[in-house]
């Protein structure tokens, strides 16, 4: 490890030790970024996955487990409620967090907060709700907890040696590494954590479902689990889009997403559609704020009004409707643009036996069933080596029974209490273990009817502990000690699905967009970006198109009402619009500013529009390098409703002029200097990368660009062979005089390069 000092600097009457030396002060420390990641990074790493973010095989995430044994060793799952700042100081005991960290742990456990399908936490008080953004938990000081009767399912064998227990941060008390658990929480509630690198997002399932699963894997490892277990269940309910391949690829790999819609019913009475379960990812906040967004955008034209009316009776979302609406097609075209239908993104990471693997649902279980093997074992283990100590005990006290006078003579004839045990054991031919349970019996026991009472535990005892040692030594019986206790588990606790199955086969058809009337308009596109369309008959009886002042139009198209526009921008964007997103509007009127229309990024601005329908043709582009580059048109069509596409043309140089080609044609390229090129645009081929950087047609010198491009007029030229070439690049050629003189009397219409 090298070092380098700091320069020293002179002392200065205000500071007289700033020279005095301290060891390592001050010093800069040089370190290779190998050992800096080694030695700094790699262990916080490995804490995060390992003591975090990551859930164990037993379900619960470090912070879950301190919570949940502190509440537990304040016997809080038997006892009542108390407040909940007292747990969370109690909990600082075994997690060295600060306590608003702690106290969202214990809200997210809560059954009031509904974050989970089968909660650890009973709540009084206001816990918020995971479904609504705005509503917040209350302080610690104003709620109640203790724990959930289901927590017996996770406490009732930790004092048996199940699980192992360690030291806690300050080595003051010990805390278990895992809970017993009797069924498998690892799937019975969602998980959702980040960790360095990596990242896990467990769903929940149905508890009886999920119990029989696991009891018929138990019974057969080739059972498949989709059988039992079609489907996760989620706390809020809603509809799973059920495709039974998409779900039986994440059931084995772990990896997939789950598409969930909202539920609703429709109020004939008020004319609205009440929403009333949403899926897990959103809130109803963030779906009010999205359909209003659609709305202002004149999406959703048949809604009037859009309010939250969820109250104490649960979630309830109020969309009200203009006449006549039909509300189930309403409702298909928001699932599709709102997150009213949403997707669970699933990544089943886990950690077993302290290494984090991603699994299927059918190999979590298999883990499962592995770990709780463990823990019945070791509960078995515990419970007979207990009887087998009673047993011993009741089996000198048998002993005793021979003759109790004996007994009672032998501690009255010794001197000395040391002598008591040691003379017992030589009087009856017991050992001291014994000998000291016979010499503890209260004076009033020694009699023969508590004796006999006694040994009768004898015969009991000797069955259960040959029925534990059976247990103890064969799979099969502790196979059947889980699946009584999955049993119960599934009988006391489990309840009906609360989300519905919907197969993407019996889907009904999405509602086809709204019929869009098609009549004929004629469009204009000014330099400065304004927009407008006009009907034919507005036109015929309109004046001089208003223009902002140095604007003009560049653009004049007729058209129909259902074509497409592709607006291109400076940023080398393109924004992709319908002729009928914009109203019917008049020469009168500057028409909409595509930039704020469309929602562009600050200072981006437009250079040129494109209308299509089939998006069949090309896009020619001509950059002052003198390169020029044909993108297929079709490059710009997409499947989804993307409203924005990046890289719409090459950067690599300033874009000179563009024009939009049905088909390949001879187009004339103008430069600052007077040269011109007639080019046919077959020469240049059609590529299908947007940003193409095109290929070298004209040389241009320093100093000069590219003035214009536009279509070749036939007749525009007395001798057009004198402008074309039959290599590129090429300089252009200068105009003839006679071309000249022809020029001056004809005024071409094209797009120049100034406007971009």
């Amino acid at each position: 490890m090298a070092k380098r000092k700091k320069p020293e600097r002179p002392a200065t009457p205000e500071n007289p030790l700033l020279n005095t030396h301290i060891a390592d002060a001050g010093d800069i420390m040089e370190q290779s970024i190998v050992d800096t990641l080694e030695i700094n990074y790699m262990p916080y790493a490995m804490s995060v996955i390992l003591s975090r973010a990551i859930p164990e095989i037993d379900g619960f995430k470090p912070s879950h487990r301190k919570l949940l044994y502190t509440m537990y060793k304040m016997n809080l799952l038997t006892g009542g409620r108390t407040k909940s700042a007292n747990i969370v100081g109690q909990t600082m005991r075994l997690n060295p967090h600060g306590d608003a960290s702690i106290y969202e742990t214990m809200v997210r456990l809560a059954r009031g907060n509904e974050t989970l399908l089968c909660p650890f936490v009973d709540s009084k008080g206001n816990f918020g709700k995971a479904y609504s953004r705005d509503m917040h938990y209350a302080a610690p000081r104003y709620t109640e907890a203790k724990l959930d009767p289901v927590c017996n399912e996770l406490f009732s064998e930790i004092d048996k040696d199940t699980v192992d227990f360690v030291d806690n941060y300050d080595s003051t008390m010990l805390e278990p590494v895992l809970l017993p658990v009797t069924f498998p929480t690892i799937l019975a509630n969602v998980s959702l954590g980040i960790a360095v690198g990596m990242a896990s997002s467990i769903c929940s399932f149905n508890l009886r479902e999920l119990c029989e699963t696991t009891i018929a894997l138990i019974k057969d490892q080739t059972h498949n689990v989709m059988d039992t277990m079609p489907a996760p269940d989620f706390i809020g309910g809603g509809t799973i889009l059920y495709d039974r391949a998409q779900m039986e690829e994440i059931y084995r790999t772990g990896r997939g997403s789950i598409k969930v819609r909202a539920k609703y019913q429709y109020d004939k009475k008020f004319n609205c559609i009440d929403v009333y379960e949403i899926p897990p990812t959103t809130t109803c906040e963030a779906i009010i704020d999205k359909i209003i967004e659609r709305i202002k955008a004149g999406t959703f034209k048949e809604i009037t009004d859009i309010r939250d009316e969820t109250d104490k009776n649960g979630l309830k979302i109020t969309i009200d409707l203009k006449r006549g609406v039909d509300p189930d097609k309403l409702m298909q075209k928001l699932y599709k643009s709102t997150p009213l239908e949403d997707a669970f993104s699933c990544n089943f990471n886990v950690l077993v036996d302290g290494h984090p693997r991603v699994l299927g649902v059918k190999e979590i279980l298999i883990e499962w069933i592995r770990f709780r093997g463990r823990c019945v074992f070791r509960r078995i283990s515990y419970d007979l080596g207990k009887a087998k100590d009673r047993l011993h005990l009741l089996k000198g006290l048998e002993t005793i029974l021979l003759d109790i006078d004996k007994a009672i003579a032998i501690i009255r004839k010794t001197e000395e209490e040391s002598e008591v045990v040691p003379n017992l054991m030589i009087g009856f031919g017991i050992d001291r273990i014994q000998a000291e349970y016979v010499a503890e019996i209260k004076l009033r026991h020694l009699n023969r009817e508590y004796i006999l009472k006694r040994l009768k535990d004898i015969e009991t005892l000797e069955a259960s502990i040959a029925e534990m040692e059976d247990t103890l030594s064969g799979k099969a019986k502790m196979r059947k000690v889980i699946i009584k206790e999955l049993e119960a588990v599934g009988k006391k606790y489990g309840m009906d699905r609360k989300s519905d199955l919907l197969s993407v086969t019996e889907m009904p058809e999405e509602a086809t967009a709204e019929e869009v009337p098609d009549y004929p308009v004629t469009v204009f596109f000014t330099r400065e970006g304004y927009f407008k369309k006009i009907t034919p008959q507005s036109l015929r009886m309109s004046g001089e198109q208003k223009l902002k002042e140095g604007d003009e139009i560049i653009l004049t198209m007729e058209t129909t009402n259902r074509k497409d526009l592709l607006f291109f921008t400076d940023q080398m964007q393109v924004y992709k619009a319908k002729v009928s997103d914009f109203a019917d509007t008049k020469a009168s009127v500057l028409g909409d500013y595509i930039p704020a229309k469309l929602s562009m990024d600050e200072g981006e601005s437009t250079v040129f529009c494109a209308v299509t329908e089939d998006y069949k043709g090309y896009v020619l582009f001509v950059f002052q390098n003198g390169k020029a580059a044909k993108v297929t048109l079709n490059s710009y069509a997409t499947k989804t409703n993307r409203k924005k596409l990046i890289k719409g043309y090459s950067d690599k140089a300033p874009l000179g002029a563009m024009m939009q080609l049905t088909e390949d044609s001879d187009v004339v390229i103008e430069t600052t200097a007077g040269r011109y090129l007639l080019l046919n645009t077959a020469a240049i081929s059609a590529k299908s990368t947007k940003d193409t950087q095109g290929v070298a047609c004209i040389t241009l010198k320093k100093g000069n660009q590219i003035a214009r491009v536009r279509p070749y007029t036939p007749g525009e030229f007395v001798k057009p062979g004198r402008y074309k070439s039959k290599s590129l690049p090429t300089m252009g050629a200068l105009l003839s005089t006679e071309d000249a003189a022809l020029k001056s009397n004809v005024t071409f219409a094209g797009f120049d390069a100034e406007t971009t």
